[in-house]
């Protein structure tokens, strides 16, 4: 749970990432194997926010190429849940339309114990 001095940055848009991973145009499993490759980093080097750009959220089309797009986005939840790092996140939300809003997330870690 965050405090409200987390919520005010996250909503102004004054929340700066320590770190800004791209997973748009990879594959599902390069863009899985990035994910834990930026946790890791992000962890050893005392990180605290990170900024994930998914893509945005596909709009509704009857065409197959469009029902693909969306696809990380749509695995992030359970890539983040069953995470060797799950411990270490201590919340995870919609980017500041500045930081890319729907196509992107913030995951906040947690401080080192």
């Amino acid at each position: 749970m965050l405090d409200t001095s987390w919520e005010r940055r996250i909503r102004s848009g004054t929340l700066m990432p320590d770190m800004t991973v791209d997973l748009h145009g990879h594959s599902l499993s390069s863009a899985h194997a990035r994910l834990n490759q930026a946790l890791s980093s992000a962890l050893a080097r005392d990180h605290r926010i990170l900024l994930i750009i998914t893509g945005k959220p596909p709009k509704l089309s009857a065409s197959s190429q469009q029902s693909r797009r969306g696809a990380i986005r749509g695995e992030i939840g359970h890539w983040l849940e069953t995470s060797a790092y799950a411990d270490r996140i201590a919340s995870v939300r919609q980017a500041h339309p500045r930081h890319g809003g729907t196509g992107a997330i913030y995951i906040i870690l947690r401080r080192k114990k």
